[in-house]
């Protein structure tokens, strides 16, 4: 067996993003929750992440480069879910090429990775679990390890919590398990991505900056700290997973709405109960929640949801377009981009929301008329960097298109 050969695989896995959240840990080292939670999966279009794994007898240890920087895989995250997926592989046979690796030959061989995220890194847009999810999703095909989704995002687990969830399209919740090594959890998938295919997600960036505090750290101290997290976690997070699980089943947006903006709440409530306190959204988050507030209200029936992760940036989830429209109308309305921005690259994904909201240029934006709700309605210009609009995605998919591979087929490198 000629020692130049290199097998890949590509594979593309969404982000997520909780409407009940994941915050708390009973076990740091196995990645182990506090509560369950439940996310919606985002459309790998607008938002995913893309990895390549190769595996070639001329590499000579592991190595691993994300968005073209090399980065060290010496860390626990990454080798646990190494282990895991390298304890499970099985033989991988290509005819074609003569090339034979026993489930033995696993424990010697050495694997390149690459990953590209297309949305800025550790900004609170779930960046790391799309890149675990993706991770493990890619090692298992090239391995040919058989195990499940939902296997799979055991391990996933052990590299960030809320990668498990990355592993099914739609809406996934992740079980807390009870058993103490954490084999039972896993994500299972709630319904997929086209039961409920009216909702239009708008993701408002207020800051692609790395966050001050980052999750670990903010979770470790508010288990350590917080009363109210025991009581969210034993008495409350338990009924509302039951109440969200039927508004999803039933497409009930009234009832969906209100326990994704009250769950949001809380877990930054949580995050304030903390000592010292740890502040994740700023003026213009707090500015978003009033004009959906506002606006739920002057309807009668919530026409938006809203949720933040551990970061300033709003996730509004539209129950429908024309709800999608009017609420881009709205956010356009109070965070105009600055004058030297173009629309193109301050709404991004699917721009289509956009002409259902009558905006072709800057000159719409500046004719908005303000929302009938808010009076003498101010307008922020600048303080969001940029929207992207979405909607609920499929999980998990392998690229067989050779040209979207990050790594050389002749090298295993960068290309």
């Amino acid at each position: 067996m000629a020692d130049s050969w290199v097998i890949m695989v590509t594979a593309q896995t969404p982000t997520n993003i909780a409407v009940i959240k994941y915050w708390g840990k009973r076990d740091e080292k196995l990645i182990l929750p506090v509560n369950d939670s439940i996310s919606v999966t985002l459309d790998p279009a607008h938002l995913c992440t893309t990895t390549t794994v190769a595996v070639s007898p001329s590499f000579a240890q592991d190595r691993m480069w994300l968005n073209g920087k090399e980065i060290s895989l010496s860390g626990g995250r990454y080798q646990n879910c190494l282990r895991e997926i390298r304890a499970r592989a099985c033989d991988v046979e290509d005819k074609e090429r003569g090339i034979k690796i026993s489930k033995k030959d696993w424990e010697k061989l050495h694997v390149h990775i690459a990953s590209y995220n297309n949305f800025p890194t550790a900004a609170g847009l779930a960046s790391s679990a799309a890149g675990f999810a993706c991770l493990v999703f890619a090692l298992a095909k090239l391995m040919n390890a058989k195990e499940d989704n939902s296997e799979l995002s055991a391990i996933a687990r052990q590299g960030s919590g809320s990668a498990c969830r990355s592993l099914f399209g739609g809406f996934v919740k992740w079980k807390m398990g009870k058993v103490e090594d954490g084999s039972d959890s896993l994500a299972v998938q709630v319904v997929d991505e086209k039961h409920w295919d009216d909702l239009v997600i708008i993701i408002a960036v207020v800051s692609s900056r790395q966050k001050e505090t980052s999750s670990t750290t903010g979770m470790r101290e508010t288990v350590e700290t917080s009363l109210l997290l025991q009581h969210r976690a034993k008495e409350i997070v338990p009924k509302r997973i039951v109440q969200m699980e039927e508004s999803i089943k039933n497409r009930n947006f009234a009832s969906f709405a209100h326990l994704t903006c009250a769950d949001s709440n809380q877990f930054h409530a949580v995050c304030m109960d903390t000592c010292p306190p740890i502040f994740y959204m700023n003026d213009t988050s707090h500015r978003i929640i009033s004009c959906v507030e506002k606006w739920n209200r002057s309807v009668g029936t919530p026409q938006v949801a809203y949720t933040f992760d551990a970061g300033p940036n709003a996730v509004l989830i539209a129950h429908n377009r024309k709800a999608a429209a009017q609420l881009l109308q709205k956010l356009l309305f109070y965070f105009p981009p600055n004058s030297d921005t173009e629309l193109n690259s301050y709404v991004l994904g699917d721009k289509s929301i956009l002409k259902d909201a009558g905006i072709e240029d800057l000159k719409d934006v500046e004719a908005l008329p303000p929302p009938p709700e808010i009076k003498d309605a101010p307008r922020y210009k600048g303080d969001v960097s940029y929207f992207i609009c979405t909607r609920p995605g499929q999980g998990p998919v392998l690229l067989s298109d050779e040209s979207q591979a990050l790594l050389s087929p002749e090298t295993g490198l960068p290309k």
